[in-house]
């Protein structure tokens, strides 16, 4: 396929490849970093707009919801339409919501700009996977996988730091303001970068290639059923609200009829369902799930355990992760340097290292006393932020580098998405271990304990997948046999075992 840039007079360059990345990676940062940037600013909205404990919930669960529920659909109008256009009116889209949050008059119009953040947030992170597999192949990919596994662990990691920062030097009043205030100067530079930088891929529209409007419909209700009980566990009381799970898997068992038939009819369908036949895609998307549903929730439970519990602040809480997002951004680095040699190991090495570093946090609550807790974890922070980082990014390698390029961004949304349905499972999960604990007037320090240890049960079952796809990998030494990449893999698919 032949690439044209955004002036085609000039050649593609080395450096200016990187730094299109550059472009795409800082987008997908404050994206992320919005997922978690808010929480500590609650109190301020509350203290500042009189916002009530629901509309609290919905601007955190809102823009979850959103964002998850527009991944696949927006992947897809990248594959057809072109991704450079898909990421900048997404872009877009997001800097204007977040100048809109920052000035709502009143929690409803916040929850209503929110929502609009999210969905372009959602329309943002499927184009930045599908750019990274178009513009890069091989070793240099997985370098850029890395960096997109840094941005993830580090935006979704100092997102409470950065709120605590804000607040602090702005104050209560005006404080949650300035957290969506901070995403203009780089949206605003990101986009105009991205103007000049992006590539113009063509998009595959044509005849045979129209948007499916059932199948956005099935999947969107489908979702939203399984994600809605779990994002609003602690706000609706009573056990009706998990007869929306069943609900949701038909509608999702009707998806992938619909898509199928899709298929069949010659039709391109929302998700290509021959993704999944590739073993390397289903079991990552998988092994994604699984770990994203135990990872987000450490900062979760840690965050009210330090300020409920401990009498940290909104600041002296962030930093307190802070060498868990430090650590995380070196181990993607390395993990991008090294999939291409190892391959599935470094997932199963990253993973024990995010158990081991989860258990060491478990021991120090239960052995230190609160007021020195802060610097008692910084071992096993960095342990499993390290860990974090070698799981993330070449996990995200070694699920996409059999996609094929023009279904790079469909692909990239389906990915997300399970991470976005597994950080919801697992923080209604250990939220409701944590909190159940304390109803029963039990101490925050056990809480605590049970909270991360239901978070490490996740992390093992996305490492028994890991290892159980490296020992097929191991007895078949070959590619797999059909794979989209495999001419490109014949000269590294020994390594990537």
């Amino acid at each position: 396929m032949t690439t044209t840039w955004a002036k085609p007079q000039r050649p593609a360059t080395e450096d200016r490849r990187w730094r299109a990345l550059g472009v795409c990676l800082t987008a997908g940062f404050i994206s992320l970093l919005d997922t978690s940037i808010v929480n500590v600013a609650l109190p301020s909205m509350e203290h500042g707009l009189g916002a009530t404990e629901a509309a609290q919930s919905w601007v955190v669960s809102g823009y979850a919801l959103a964002f998850g529920l527009a991944l696949v659909p927006a992947g897809r109008l990248g594959d057809m339409r072109g991704r450079r256009q898909s990421f900048l009116f997404g872009l877009a889209v997001f800097t204007l919501a977040s100048a809109a949050c920052g000035l709502a008059a009143s929690p409803d119009w916040l929850v209503l700009f929110r929502l609009i953040q999210g969905a372009a947030a959602g329309m943002v992170a499927p184009q930045t996977s599908g750019l990274i597999q178009q513009m890069f192949q091989g070793d240099e990919r997985a370098k850029a996988f890395g960096l997109l596994g840094s941005v993830i662990g580090v935006s979704t990691a100092v997102g409470p730091l950065a709120g605590g920062l804000i607040i602090d030097a702005v104050g209560t009043d005006d404080g949650w303001r300035w957290v969506f205030f901070v995403n203009l100067p780089i949206g605003v530079v990101a986009f105009a970068a991205g103007l000049r930088l992006l590539p113009r891929f063509p998009g595959t529209a044509g005849r045979r290639e129209r948007f499916d409007p059932v199948g956005v419909l099935l999947l969107g209700c489908g979702v939203l059923a399984l994600m809605l009980p779990l994002v609003q566990e602690q706000q609706w009381t009573g056990r009706e609200k998990w007869a929306l799970l069943p609900v949701g898997a038909l509608l999702l068992g009707l998806f992938w009829m619909w898509e199928r038939r899709q298929g069949r009819l010659g039709r391109a369908p929302l998700v290509d369902l021959n993704l999944f036949s590739l073993r390397s895609f289903t079991l990552g998307a998988l092994i994604s799930l699984s770990y994203f549903a135990g990872f987000t929730t450490v900062f979760f439970v840690m965050a009210l355990f330090l300020q409920n519990a401990a009498g940290y602040s909104a600041l002296a809480a962030g930093v307190t992760v802070l060498p868990f997002a430090v650590a995380s951004a070196v181990g993607a680095a390395l993990g991008g340097r090294l999939v291409m040699r190892h391959g599935r190991k470094l997932v199963v090495i990253g993973l024990s290292g995010v158990a081991l570093g989860l258990l060491g946090i478990v021991a120090v609550v239960r052995l230190v006393p609160m007021e020195s807790l802060g610097w008692a974890t910084v071992v096993p922070m960095i342990v499993g932020g390290l860990g974090s980082g070698i799981t993330v990014s070449p996990n995200t390698t070694l699920t996409l580098t059999r996609v094929p390029v023009k279904r790079a961004g469909a692909a990239g949304g389906v990915l997300q998405t399970g991470q976005r349905v597994g950080s919801a499972a697992g923080i209604a999960v250990v939220g409701s271990v944590y909190f159940a604990h304390l109803a029963n007037r039990g101490p925050a320090t056990e809480a605590l304990q049970l909270g991360l240890l239901t978070s490490v049960g996740f992390i093992l079952v996305a490492l028994c997948l890991a290892v159980a796809d490296l020992r097929e990998r191991t007895k078949a030494a070959a590619p797999e046999a059909g794979s989209p990449e495999a001419g490109a893999e014949r000269e590294t698919g020994s390594r990537v075992s």
